[in-house]
């Protein structure tokens, strides 16, 4: 917590068992494969990223990953018991794939900063995390600037490098870019994202999941998908 307050970010690392980062990509080679997924189009989401939305709706081996022990219990400490499950996505950097704008992701909000964070993300590293594959960037402590940056403005930023199997939690405030992968093989990531339970998720999951799919979640996935009473109001 007192790392998270004063840098914007923490890095849990090890805390995804092997095989649960190999049953994770497996899942995602074969959802890419069954739905035919091909690269994003634009330069946010990145020319060559595969990014897969939504994806409790796909496979039950995604179903576990909001509901990480040590991830949620810090994010509840964030936030509060009833924040929600805003979205859920794949990024697979492909080689060649370039740095991505800088940005923050709440930056279109238009908010008194600094501010408590309203949203987190919980970056699951599938891969190792590199300097060279494509590792988030970061501005440590920006957090608690006055003011976004500059969509795209460069500014000098540090690779959080970890290893596969780790997580990185950051405050959607602090001022972050994708890195660019100029390795040859693909970088495997899950962007688990949360907000508090007073906000808007950006995606709307009562619909986009399948409701028989839903009824099968366990209880606490379903309230984190928006099945439940904010502050018993």
């Amino acid at each position: 917590m007192q790392r998270f307050e004063r840098d914007g970010f923490v890095v849990l690392e090890n805390v995804i068992a092997p095989s649960e980062v190999e049953r994770l990509k497996t899942a995602l080679l074969s959802v890419e494969e069954r739905h035919g997924f091909g690269y994003a189009k634009t330069s946010f989401e990145g020319f060559k990223t595969v990014r897969i939305n939504n994806l409790l709706a796909y496979d039950e081996a995604f179903w576990s990953v909001p509901l990480q022990p040590s991830v949620l219990a810090l994010c509840e400490s964030l936030l509060d018991k009833e924040l929600l499950l805003s979205s859920l996505c794949s990024l697979t950097l492909g080689p060649g794939q370039t740095a991505q704008p800088l940005h923050e992701d709440t930056q279109q909000l238009k908010l008194p900063r600094p501010r408590p964070p309203m949203a987190l993300n919980a970056m699951w590293a599938l891969s190792d995390f590199t300097e060279s594959n494509g590792a988030t960037r970061i501005v440590p402590g920006s957090h608690q600037y006055d003011h976004a940056p500059a969509y795209g403005a460069e500014v000098e930023t540090v690779p959080a490098t970890m290893p596969a199997g780790s997580v990185m939690l950051f405050d959607s405030a602090l001022w972050h870019m994708g890195g660019a992968n100029t390795t040859d093989e693909r970088r495997y990531a899950l962007s688990c994202y949360y907000c508090a339970g007073w906000m808007r998720q950006q995606e709307n999951l009562q619909l986009g999941i399948p409701r028989d799919v839903a009824a099968r979640f366990p209880r606490r996935l379903q309230e984190l998908c928006g099945y439940g009473i904010y502050k018993g109001q």
